[in-house]
């Protein structure tokens, strides 16, 4: 009797060249996540307009419906990550850009505040689910000697688009109104989710899993493997990872990782803490520190600059060392971050302590993202992000309240941002803790690197 033709479908993608295929992929989502960060900026920039077309007699009532979409989040990226490893992906990230779309398409015709921070909500909940599937796509087809670097290059769509609604609003605005500021906000998303409806390939990891889908299984690997030839009762397995049943919030904690979940949920919520705390409040401190108007623009802009850049920075070394240079960032944010306050007297050391700042802070936004795909199993991958970032939103509605206090008690520019040095310095040790228990149980192979696991086959 013949034997029965075995494919590795961990061998196959870990070893394969970087090609199109992997290219195209990481554009497309992309792609994807930049209207996710338009979306998040969108209302702030609609603020100033809304004030006038509405008689809203003070900015301070806008403050709901900027945090409206943020508060979606939260729940939107546990139940977004439950329908990615429930149903695939795909269909997730489709049903994410039509939320998004829907709702902010229809805050063209909102009337007031109220009905605006509904819809804004709402599409906060589409946002919060988008990130943990992208997020597992693309992780779940990266080789793994590259997984960290093509999640974080992927995610650098959310900061461009976040750059986008400024712009927009001083070209646009003036001639179309505030809700071109939506319009586009909204149109984009539903044609991403047609064009990912058509074209965004299913996760291969997922299909094998499912078990019940092997037509496409076997049309995939013909495409990631040309000219392989695929039996009709080929086996096809992931020889690195366990197979579960339906997803129980426990599992986060199983194999392993009862330790390093809660652990990854607080350096989550220590840098969301600390990044919004300096991101929602730095224009208007440091304005009121009598550095000019122009010269705080730019300190926020170098900022994101910093981030983006620390970010690409971080994704080679987080491949190759693991969390190491999570925990190096963390430790360096702590000087860079808390004295931002003492910079403030000279223009030229703010810049560059802004710049190192935003190096730190929003770099490890964009390595923990990338942790939060590589430590999960396919099996509850999106669900694992997804938890991460709700959990980490309580640091990011936290932040901004707690500057807000210590601006409200008259508290020095200099004392202000020594704050961040608290939860900076617990995530410095967390990260160290991390770093120990993810090494000891997966015998010290690196994010993602996951042997002491069962593997699975159909």
């Amino acid at each position: 009797m013949a034997a029965i033709q075995t494919i590795d479908i961990t061998a196959l993608i870990d070893d394969r060249k970087v090609d199109r295929f992997n290219a195209k992929l990481v554009v497309f989502c992309f792609f994807i996540i930049l209207f996710d960060g338009y979306d998040i900026g969108a209302a702030a920039f609609a603020g100033p307009h809304l004030v006038k077309a509405w008689g809203v007699t003070s900015m301070a009532a806008m403050g709901p419906v900027f945090s409206a979409s943020l508060f979606g989040i939260l729940f939107g990226s546990p139940i977004f990550g439950w329908i990615g490893d429930r149903y695939g992906r795909t269909k997730a990230i489709v049903a994410s850009c039509l939320t998004i779309g829907v709702f902010t398409l229809a805050a063209m015709w909102a009337h007031s505040l109220d009905e605006l921070m509904y819809l804004r909500f709402f599409a906060g909940v589409g946002i919060g689910g988008m990130l943990p599937n992208v997020i597992a796509l693309t992780a779940e087809y990266s080789p793994k000697r590259a997984r960290a670097t093509f999640v974080i290059i992927m995610f650098t769509g959310i900061t461009l688009g976040g750059a986008l609604p400024g712009p927009i609003s001083n070209w646009l605005v003036p001639s179309y109104g505030w809700q071109v500021l939506f319009f586009i906000g909204g149109v984009f998303p539903i044609v991403m989710a047609i064009a990912a409806a058509f074209w965004l390939p299913e996760s291969l990891k997922y299909l094998v899993l499912r078990g019940d889908r092997r037509p496409e299984v076997a049309k995939l690997v013909r495409i990631l493997r040309p000219g392989v030839a695929v039996a009709s009762d080929a086996r096809f397995i992931i020889s690195d990872e366990k197979t579960y049943g339906k997803f129980h919030p426990k599992l986060l904690f199983a194999d392993g990782l009862l330790w390093i979940t809660p652990l990854l949920w607080l350096l989550f919520i220590c840098n969301q803490m600390a990044f919004y705390f300096t991101n929602s409040w730095l224009p208007t401190v440091l304005t009121g520190a009598s550095v000019s108007p122009s010269h705080a623009a730019w300190a926020t802009t170098l900022f994101q600059v910093g981030g983006t850049i620390g970010g690409l920075t971080l994704a080679r070394p987080l491949d190759k060392m693991g969390l190491t240079p999570v925990c190096i960032l963390f430790l360096l944010a702590i000087p860079f971050a808390s004295l931002i306050g003492y910079s403030s007297s000279d223009e030229t050391m703010l810049m560059v302590d802004v710049f190192l700042a935003g190096f730190t802070l929003l770099g490890l936004q964009f390595g923990l993202n990338a942790t939060s795909a590589m430590i999960y199993p396919t099996a509850f991958r999106a669900n694992g992000s997804g938890w991460a970032f709700a959990i980490g939103r309580c640091g990011s509605v936290a932040g901004p309240i707690v500057a807000g206090i210590l601006i409200s008690m008259h508290m020095p520019i200099q004392q202000l941002f020594l704050f961040l040095a608290i939860p900076l310095t617990i995530g410095t040790v967390a990260s160290v803790v991390m770093a120990r228990l993810y090494y000891a149980r997966f015998h010290g192979m690196g994010l993602g690197r996951r042997e002491t696991m069962d593997s699975v086959h159909v």
